[in-house]
Formats: structure tokens, C-alpha cells, sequence
């Protein structure tokens, strides 16, 4: 069972539940989450390719006020 969390960089990335046959498969969930404003990181683990992301839009628009 993959991780539900990992930290890059230390930021914390959730995983979003499911597991791609493909880099291919994983990079186009990722590429979507990307254009709704989380930033994702695909990691491939015992054959399987997993999209984590992370999204901290709440903190970034109340530094912008």
C-alpha cells in the first residue's frame, strides 16, 4: 500500500488515492492538478506510478491581503 503522505523538500504531499500503470498516465493526473493550482510530484514505487500533491492557497492568499 503506497504512503499517504511524503515530504519533498520538506512539504508535505498527500496522494491522491490512486495508482497509474504508467509514467505516462501519472504525469497527465498531475499536469491537471497542476492547472487547479496544487503543485505534484510523481514517484514511482514497486511498479507503480503515484501522484502526491499539496496546495497552500489559503495561507498564500492571506499573505496577499
Amino acid at each position: 500500500m503506497p504512503r499517504n503522505a511524503v515530504f519533498f523538500e520538506e512539504r508535505k504531499f498527500l496522494w491522491d488515492g490512486r495508482a497509474h500503470e504508467t509514467g505516462a498516465q501519472a504525469r497527465e493526473t498531475a499536469a491537471s492538478y497542476a492547472k487547479d493550482g496544487f503543485e505534484t510530484r510523481v514517484i514511482e514505487e514497486d511498479g507503480q506510478h503515484l501522484v502526491y500533491s499539496r496546495r497552500v492557497a489559503a495561507q498564500q492568499a492571506a499573505a496577499g491581503n
